[in-house]
């Protein structure tokens, strides 16, 4: 399983916010942002800043997706 936060940018567009703007108001560093953006993994720490800063709960940034099997 992998994480997709695309829940997480739709968040964002619907509350007019870039991702810079995340970045300032959950107070998280430019690498997590980066991490988030690839869809990778991050610490519950980081999670619990942006859902501060969003008011909202993991759930609404963050769904868990198979990882795609590899064809031999």
């Amino acid at each position: 399983m992998k994480p997709s936060y695309k829940k997480l940018w739709k968040l964002l567009i619907d509350k007019d916010m870039m991702k810079k703007d995340l970045q300032a108001a959950a107070g998280i560093s430019w690498n997590s942002m980066t991490k988030l953006s690839k869809g990778e993994t991050v610490s519950m720490d980081i999670l619990l800043k942006v859902c501060t800063a969003l008011d909202c709960n993991v759930g609404d940034i963050l769904d868990f997706v198979p990882d795609e099997e590899v064809s031999e």
